[in-house]
């Protein structure tokens, strides 16, 4: 079984691993672990310690909490495998074997989000583009320009969704990532879902610079071309704390658009084990989405596609499939409706594992747009409306930075305009509605005469 083993070293090790200007190697902080074969290819990442903003309990995600990178505090998270025949004995033996054991954590395979079903598209991006009344957001000046949206997925691929969209698309070589074994150049990866996902991002904010971080193009034995590890995007969100950190706090703006997740509890420990992942706020992975929002990040995650009506295949949780980091409370949980308004049949519902109230809101999915997948293939999946999603935040974001409004207030902001679909607020199947951008624009106009 993949392991991430969580360490706390000594502070100058953890303070070396946690400056992105020094790099420090799985050697430096553990030098053999008992049973564990390292991975040497991944390198070490800090995580910070979260700690109550107004004291209570530090493993609460219900409640403000801030985020320490200081030596003293951070701990440091190093990969590698125990063999499934001693895994219970190992998982057990290290903490007791090795004092800077701070943990022992599943590293589960993470796959894409696209869909089930084999129906034909219903509308096109054009749709899409009307029903998020882009013309509106354009008016108002909110295009995208000058915001960083980060697509974690399997590569984009620049000059094919330019073609698509017909006009231009800016991919920021100098601040995308690519983890060990993911052999690329940003914006010149294969068309596939990545670049469905890059496409459906720039449908409401056609001027936003791409990040391009091709998380789930896993080097891992027997990995499909569509999956990878937590522990890529556990580096991933590391590199991206350091991105949003070099921006102006007066112009900080980063949206994170995630449209994958852990279909299987094969690959994570059992829920109530210290290391598991899906139902676990204290792993590391769930650490690093609320520290990225506490600097001040927009994370979205698609809500899955393990809908009642027609869940994928793949889908192995007999209950509750919003699992992990998708039903994060610092998180936008994003599910599935078609241009009609009606939700898609492998949209997930709630209630999620780390926080009930998921999906938090529906974006539009299963469109011809990007044609990623064929000419006539769809758009599809929540792995849309996720993107779709987070380029209306960028679009917000162009003028509204997270200076003047901050995570939690514009997650709040589309929860409280959502049109609602079906029970009056809140309810597992749609979350709090369908995103309602000219609810948005009025929200905006009036929090700004406010503060005037």
């Amino acid at each position: 079984m993949r392991i991430l083993i969580q360490l706390r070293p000594s502070p100058d090790l953890v303070a070396a691993v946690a400056d992105p200007a020094q790099t420090a190697t799985t050697a430096d902080v553990a030098d053999g672990l008992p049973g564990v074969e390292l991975d040497p290819a991944f390198l070490p990442v800090a995580v910070p310690r979260p700690v109550p903003a107004a004291g209570g309990d530090p493993l609460s995600l219900n409640q403000p909490l801030d985020y320490s990178l200081a030596a003293e505090d951070a701990s440091v998270l190093v990969r590698g495998t125990i063999s499934d025949d001693e895994l219970t004995a190992r998982v057990t033996l290290l903490p007791a074997l090795r004092p800077d054991v701070v943990g022992v954590f599943a590293d589960p395979v993470i796959e894409s989000t696209p869909t089930c079903g084999g129906d034909p598209p219903v509308g096109d991006w054009h749709d899409v583009e009307r029903l998020l009344n882009v013309a509106g957001l354009l008016a108002e000046g909110l295009d995208g320009d000058g915001v960083a949206m980060a697509v974690l997925d399997t590569g984009i691929n620049a000059a094919h969704t330019a073609r698509q969209l017909g006009r231009g698309v800016t991919v920021d070589a100098g601040r995308s990532w690519n983890p060990a074994g993911a052999l690329g150049r940003p914006g010149q990866f294969e068309v596939g879902h990545g670049t469905m996902c890059a496409f459906d991002s720039l449908i409401a904010a056609p001027q936003a610079t791409l990040i391009d971080i091709p998380v789930l193009l896993s080097a891992r034995p027997g990995g499909s071309a569509l999956d990878g590890l937590l522990s890529d995007a556990v580096a991933a969100f590391a590199h991206l704390r350091t991105v949003l950190d070099a921006q102006p706090a007066e112009s900080r703006a980063l949206v994170v658009s995630n449209s994958w997740g852990s279909f299987s509890p094969d690959w994570d420990f059992p829920v109530g084990h210290p290391g598991n992942y899906s139902d676990n706020a204290a792993h590391p992975f769930n650490l690093m989405v609320g520290a990225l929002d506490r600097a001040g990040a927009d994370v979205l995650f698609a809500a899955g596609n393990c809908g009642r009506e027609c869940p994928d295949g793949r889908c192995a949780h007999p209950n509750r499939p919003i699992v992990g980091a998708n039903s994060h409370p610092r998180a936008l949980s994003v599910g599935g409706v078609d241009v009609n308004g009606g939700r898609v049949g492998y949209s997930s519902q709630g209630p999620g594992r780390l926080t009930a109230r998921k999906p938090d809101v529906c974006a539009y999915t299963h469109f011809s747009g990007s044609g990623a997948f064929g000419a006539r293939e769809p758009d599809s999946g929540t792995s849309a409306a996720a993107p779709v999603a987070a380029g209306l935040v960028a679009a917000v974001r162009t003028r509204w930075p997270v200076s003047r409004l901050s995570p939690a207030q514009l997650r709040a902001l589309l929860r409280r305009t959502a049109e609602d679909r079906s029970e009056v607020g809140f309810d597992y199947d749609y979350g709090y509605g369908t995103v309602d951008p000219a609810g948005i624009i009025a929200a905006l106009k009036r929090r700004a005469k406010s503060a005037a």
